[in-house]
């Protein structure tokens, strides 16, 4: 772990502090979830729901998410064996690899990537192979060829995070295809962080890589509650995969956290089986949110990268005469007052993305307007 110090994110959020910076880094909401789905979570904490859960997760969970699963994408589900709850989704992936990958296997990510998926491949003893996210006709993309072109005879799983964090590219049936393809052809594992499967735009369709044909059975899908309904803090996750490959994920989940949050887990379910409308209402609320942010930053000089998904959106810093993500976000606080993301820590060869910055538009209107006005500084 020598190489993992102070994550990007601790660091910007103390220059916002010391600052009195807007912070647009870090990808959290600063308004509340469904309200009926938070007084449900006081009523268990009230009832006396204040123990240890059961390890794999409260059984109205994991059958709540079985049946999300299976009505929203068609994937069917055992709850009693097939579905695991987390702490969160990044625990889901660190006892993921952990589980499946030895020492001197190889993990291909698709940089860049969020920073856990590195640290989680360190501790697993295995190499992370990552294959760029390159910029075509407006969205972030990768080459089948390079791709194809990193598998050896040591991989044991490809990484796959759509909708992407940070670029905000949602990938599509024929990249998910590919990546399929892949994984048939080699006997690879699929980890798949879809976090935020609800949050896609302009009539974006997320696809499940378990629905492809051959996949249920070598996927192991990632997911949560913060993200979709807008309760970061609960950390509450989950793992939908076969039996085989969710007992080799829980026997290693067992000696991290055991279990957690058995309140959120209530009131998670009660928020999969009945604020699904909240979710299209958030959904259509942060692709306005969007928009307001990628003009704001047009106006400021930013070349802004349309987002298909998420928290977030590219800016292109090099019309305001910089080429140094780093080096810009650095200045940033001081000479605008805002923070955010330098999209080069995400990746192994950071020259990829040297020239962009993420931000975060999951903002009140007013945060995200005094933002803006901040910008036109530069």
């Amino acid at each position: 772990m020598r190489e993992f110090g102070t994550t990007v994110f601790a660091t910007m959020t103390r220059l916002a502090v010391e600052t009195g910076s807007i912070n647009l880094g870090q990808g959290f909401p600063d308004t509340d979830g469904p309200e009926a789905m938070l007084e449900r979570a006081v009523e268990a904490i009230r009832g006396g729901l204040n123990q240890y859960p059961p390890g794999p997760g409260i059984p109205e969970l994991r059958q709540a998410v079985s049946e999300h699963q299976k009505d929203g994408y068609g994937l069917d589900y055992d709850p009693d064996g097939e579905v695991l709850v987390t702490v969160g989704a990044t625990e889901a992936i660190a006892a993921t690899v952990l589980a499946l990958c030895e020492p001197g296997d190889e993990v291909i990510v698709f940089e860049p990537y969020y920073d856990s998926y590195a640290a989680a491949i360190a501790l697993a003893g295995a190499a992370r192979v990552p294959v760029p996210l390159r910029v075509d006709a407006g969205r972030f993309t990768f080459d089948p060829g390079e791709l194809a072109a990193a598998v050896g005879p040591r991989t044991r799983a490809i990484l796959v995070n759509s909708p992407h964090n940070p670029t905000g590219t949602v990938f599509t049936r024929e990249e998910l295809a590919s990546i399929a393809r892949l994984c048939e052809e080699h006997d690879l594992i699929a980890i798949t962080d879809e976090v935020y499967e609800h949050l896609t735009f302009d009539g974006v369709e997320h696809l499940p890589l378990a629905t492809f044909p051959g996949m249920r059975e070598r996927t192991v899908t990632i997911s949560s509650a913060g993200k979709t309904f807008s309760v970061t803090g609960w950390k509450i996750g989950w793992v939908c995969a076969p039996y085989t490959l969710v007992s080799a994920v829980q026997a290693v989940k067992q000696f991290m956290t055991f279990t957690s949050g058995a309140p959120w887990q209530l009131a998670v379910a009660y928020g999969l089986r009945h604020e699904m409308e909240w979710v299209a209402a958030q959904r259509a609320s942060l692709s306005a949110k969007r928009d307001r942010l990628a003009a704001g930053l047009a106006s400021s000089g930013f070349e802004v990268l349309r987002s298909a998904g998420t928290y977030f959106i590219q800016a292109d810093i090099r019309s305001l005469g910089f080429d140094d993500g780093l080096a810009f976000t650095r200045q940033l606080p001081e000479r605008a007052g805002v923070v955010a993301i330098p999209t080069q820590v995400f990746y192994d060869h950071p020259e990829y993305g040297a020239r962009y910055v993420r931000f975060a538009f999951c903002k009140r209107d007013e945060v995200i307007d005094e933002a803006v006005d901040r910008l036109k500084r530069l």
